[in-house]
Protein backbone atom coordinates (compact mmCIF):
# COMPACT_ATOMS: atom_id res chain seq x y z
CA UNK A 1 0.00 0.00 0.00
CA UNK A 2 1.85 3.32 -1.40
CA UNK A 3 0.32 6.57 0.41
CA UNK A 4 -1.83 8.63 -1.94
CA UNK A 5 -2.05 12.23 -1.66
CA UNK A 6 0.25 15.04 -0.59
CA UNK A 7 2.74 13.47 2.03
CA UNK A 8 3.37 15.88 5.13
CA UNK A 9 6.77 17.00 6.26
CA UNK A 10 9.30 19.17 5.15
CA UNK A 11 12.77 19.20 3.22
CA UNK A 12 15.53 21.54 4.38
CA UNK A 13 18.98 22.52 1.98
CA UNK A 14 21.44 22.56 4.42
CA UNK A 15 24.94 23.94 2.50
CA UNK A 16 28.32 24.71 4.20
CA UNK A 17 30.66 26.95 2.51
CA UNK A 18 33.51 29.17 3.24
CA UNK A 19 33.07 27.56 6.66
CA UNK A 20 29.79 29.28 7.45
CA UNK A 21 26.54 26.72 7.22
CA UNK A 22 23.18 28.02 5.58
CA UNK A 23 19.63 26.09 5.35
CA UNK A 24 16.52 26.97 3.00
CA UNK A 25 13.19 25.39 3.09
CA UNK A 26 13.21 23.18 -0.39
CA UNK A 27 9.65 22.27 -1.95
CA UNK A 28 7.30 20.31 -0.60
CA UNK A 29 7.74 18.15 -3.95
CA UNK A 30 10.72 16.92 -2.91
CA UNK A 31 8.84 14.36 -0.51
CA UNK A 32 7.43 12.28 -2.81
CA UNK A 33 9.95 12.52 -5.82
CA UNK A 34 13.58 11.60 -4.71
CA UNK A 35 14.52 12.89 -8.59
CA UNK A 36 13.12 16.30 -7.51
CA UNK A 37 15.27 16.24 -4.51
CA UNK A 38 18.42 15.61 -6.11
CA UNK A 39 17.65 17.94 -8.57
CA UNK A 40 16.97 20.50 -5.97
CA UNK A 41 19.71 19.85 -4.33
CA UNK A 42 22.20 20.27 -7.53
CA UNK A 43 20.53 23.56 -8.17
CA UNK A 44 22.72 24.67 -4.85
CA UNK A 45 25.87 25.45 -6.59
CA UNK A 46 28.70 25.61 -3.62
CA UNK A 47 31.96 24.69 -3.24
CA UNK A 48 31.79 23.14 0.04
CA UNK A 49 28.94 20.42 1.45
CA UNK A 50 25.25 20.55 0.16
CA UNK A 51 22.77 17.85 0.98
CA UNK A 52 18.94 17.86 2.14
CA UNK A 53 17.06 16.63 5.37
CA UNK A 54 13.69 15.51 4.51
CA UNK A 55 11.10 14.48 7.72
CA UNK A 56 8.25 12.56 6.00
CA UNK A 57 4.97 11.97 7.88
CA UNK A 58 6.44 11.93 11.04
CA UNK A 59 7.74 8.03 9.92
CA UNK A 60 11.23 8.13 9.06
CA UNK A 61 13.64 10.87 7.18
CA UNK A 62 15.82 11.12 4.42
CA UNK A 63 19.35 12.22 3.61
CA UNK A 64 20.30 13.28 0.22
CA UNK A 65 23.73 14.15 -0.70
CA UNK A 66 24.50 14.84 -4.33
CA UNK A 67 28.52 14.66 -5.03
CA UNK A 68 30.35 14.58 -8.80
CA UNK A 69 29.94 10.56 -9.73
CA UNK A 70 26.26 10.24 -7.74
CA UNK A 71 24.83 11.03 -5.01
CA UNK A 72 25.06 9.48 -1.21
CA UNK A 73 21.76 8.80 0.42
CA UNK A 74 20.60 7.30 3.76
CA UNK A 75 17.03 6.07 4.77
CA UNK A 76 16.28 6.48 8.55
CA UNK A 77 14.28 3.40 8.07
CA UNK A 78 13.81 0.90 5.33
CA UNK A 79 10.56 -0.21 5.97
CA UNK A 80 8.62 3.19 5.07
CA UNK A 81 9.33 1.67 1.29
CA UNK A 82 6.44 -0.42 1.80
CA UNK A 83 4.23 2.72 1.97
CA UNK A 84 6.07 5.38 0.56
CA UNK A 85 7.65 5.96 -2.82
CA UNK A 86 10.15 8.31 -2.02
CA UNK A 87 11.68 5.92 0.66
CA UNK A 88 11.05 2.90 -2.18
CA UNK A 89 13.06 5.34 -4.62
CA UNK A 90 15.74 5.52 -2.04
CA UNK A 91 15.91 2.18 -1.94
CA UNK A 92 15.93 1.58 -5.45
CA UNK A 93 18.60 3.85 -5.88
CA UNK A 94 20.90 2.09 -3.34
CA UNK A 95 20.14 -1.66 -4.76
CA UNK A 96 18.57 -2.41 -1.62
CA UNK A 97 15.30 -4.62 -0.73
CA UNK A 98 12.46 -3.43 1.32
CA UNK A 99 12.03 -5.55 4.31
CA UNK A 100 9.54 -8.12 5.32
CA UNK A 101 5.87 -6.52 5.76
CA UNK A 102 5.92 -8.31 9.60
CA UNK A 103 9.26 -6.74 10.47
CA UNK A 104 8.67 -4.59 13.20
CA UNK A 105 12.78 -3.82 13.30
CA UNK A 106 13.87 -0.03 12.63
CA UNK A 107 16.44 -1.15 9.58
CA UNK A 108 18.38 1.72 8.40
CA UNK A 109 19.51 1.68 4.63
CA UNK A 110 21.99 3.56 3.01
CA UNK A 111 25.65 5.48 4.11
CA UNK A 112 26.06 5.67 7.83
CA UNK A 113 29.29 7.71 6.93
CA UNK A 114 27.07 10.56 4.90
CA UNK A 115 27.72 13.36 7.31
CA UNK A 116 30.93 11.67 9.00
CA UNK A 117 32.85 14.60 7.45
CA UNK A 118 30.56 17.53 9.20
CA UNK A 119 30.86 16.04 12.70
CA UNK A 120 28.24 13.18 12.38
CA UNK A 121 30.15 9.89 12.56
CA UNK A 122 28.26 7.00 11.66
CA UNK A 123 28.07 5.07 15.37
CA UNK A 124 26.40 8.29 16.47
CA UNK A 125 23.90 8.57 13.52
CA UNK A 126 23.57 4.77 14.43
CA UNK A 127 22.48 6.05 17.65
CA UNK A 128 20.16 8.82 16.12
CA UNK A 129 18.13 6.74 13.80
CA UNK A 130 17.53 4.26 17.02
CA UNK A 131 16.19 6.24 19.12
CA UNK A 132 12.52 5.00 17.93
CA UNK A 133 10.90 6.88 20.38
CA UNK A 134 12.18 10.53 18.53
CA UNK A 135 10.12 11.88 15.82
CA UNK A 136 11.93 12.52 12.47
CA UNK A 137 11.88 16.11 13.38
CA UNK A 138 13.34 15.82 16.36
CA UNK A 139 16.30 13.21 15.19
CA UNK A 140 16.97 15.70 12.43
CA UNK A 141 17.38 18.52 14.80
CA UNK A 142 19.99 16.48 16.48
CA UNK A 143 21.84 15.81 13.69
CA UNK A 144 21.88 19.31 13.00
CA UNK A 145 23.48 20.69 16.97
CA UNK A 146 26.32 17.46 16.13
CA UNK A 147 26.94 18.94 13.44
CA UNK A 148 26.98 22.83 14.57
CA UNK A 149 24.43 24.28 11.73
CA UNK A 150 20.95 23.99 14.90
CA UNK A 151 20.51 27.55 14.40
CA UNK A 152 20.27 28.14 11.17
CA UNK A 153 18.12 25.01 10.52
CA UNK A 154 15.91 26.05 13.63
CA UNK A 155 15.71 29.29 12.20
CA UNK A 156 14.05 27.37 8.67
CA UNK A 157 11.76 25.42 11.03
CA UNK A 158 10.29 28.19 13.04
CA UNK A 159 9.35 30.40 9.72
CA UNK A 160 6.87 26.40 8.74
Amino acid sequence: MTVKGPVEGFAVAVVREDGRWRCERLDDAVLSELDTAITELRRLRSTGAVFGLLAVDDEFFVIVRPAPGGVALFLSDASAALDYDIAADVLELLRAEAPDDDDDVIWPAGDLEILSDLGMPAPELEVIVNEVELYPDEQLQMIAQRCGFDDQYTAVLDEL
